[in-house]
């Protein structure tokens, strides 16, 4: 079956009640949001653990009749067929895998969609419709009046990523009444598309001048999962392109003005460092799955660790 991610994203209640849940699309931030909030569904039906596999055959069931269920984190797409489900179905355990949308996941998505015991999830940009029931959402559990013109404003300016709507909407909304003003609402807005993303531009300063940046833009924990996606999706540029020009093309066009830097940052990459950029991502991703966020500290040592396997 297929279900809405702004059902799981914004329903306190929500219930997972499948066996597999298959989540994708091509919005990270969304797809991060979900696989975020079906752990935490899960875990407030009772006491469960998390593995981490890499492919559903690298999944070895230890669990007996009397141990609690296990949330099973499957990185790849790798060998998803009805059979190798069938094999696992039964198991007690909630299988949870994530992929963004590519050519190769198109017949495996088919497979969760006519299983009866699995959920489809794609994740998307919220198109403004959407955006004005996640606003809405938010708005009423905040308990918050807002004024017309700015409630306006909001869904014209406020980011089509859902992370990055949902961590600017809970800053204004945490606001006092009296403070949320225009004014105000604008000065959230444009310090954070100003200013999050910048830090991953400081990679080459020295160490006492990242901490400096990161900590004047780095404030809250919503701000470092925010910048965890930033240094993320640029990490990923790295891994997935094949050679410079590849990487080139990848850059987006907003970036224009950093695009000789990021390409300088690509050429210092070789096989075995993209190796280890792609073992810290899944190392603090692990950290944010398991605490729910990162920690300021987390987060810097995180990017510091970037820097330490760019420039070595």
């Amino acid at each position: 079956m297929r279900l809405d991610p702004l059902t799981i994203a914004l329903e306190n209640n929500f219930k997972p009640e499948k066996t597999f849940y298959f989540i994708s699309g091509n919005e990270k931030t969304f797809i991060e949001k979900i696989n975020t909030k079906i752990i935490e569904a899960i875990k407030k039906m009772g006491d469960v653990s998390i593995t981490n596999i890499e492919s559903i055959n690298d999944f070895f069931d230890e669990t007996s009749m009397f141990e609690d269920k296990k949330i099973i984190l499957i990185k790849s797409c790798k060998n998803i067929n009805q059979e190798n489900l069938d094999k696992v179905r039964n198991s007690r355990n909630i299988f949870i895998f994530s992929q963004e949308n590519s050519q190769k996941i198109k017949k495996v998505k088919n497979i969760f969609l006519n299983d009866k015991d699995s959920c489809l999830v794609d994740c998307y940009e919220l198109d403004k419709n959407l955006k004005i029931k996640v606003i809405n959402e938010l708005i009423k559990l905040h308990e918050v009046d807002i004024d017309e013109n700015i409630y306006w404003f909001l869904i014209e300016k406020l980011d089509n990523k859902y992370s990055f709507l949902e961590n600017n909407l809970n800053q204004i909304l945490g606001l006092d009444q009296k403070d949320i003003t225009l004014f105000n609402v604008k000065k959230i807005i444009s310090a954070d598309t100003s200013g999050k993303e910048r830090v991953f531009f400081s990679l080459y300063k020295k160490n006492k001048e990242i901490i400096e940046v990161y900590r004047e833009k780095i404030i809250t924990s919503s701000d470092v999962n925010e910048f965890f996606y930033y240094c993320k999706s640029f990490c990923h540029l790295i891994i997935d392109s094949n050679n410079e020009q590849d990487y080139s093309k990848k850059i987006p066009v907003y970036l224009f003005k950093e695009k000789s830097f990021l390409i300088d940052v690509y050429r210092r990459f070789n096989s075995r460092k993209k190796k280890m950029l792609l073992r810290l991502l899944s190392s603090t991703e692990k950290i944010l799955r398991k605490e729910n966020g990162l920690s300021l500290i987390s987060g810097l040592r995180f990017f510091l660790n970037i820097k330490k396997i760019t420039t070595f």
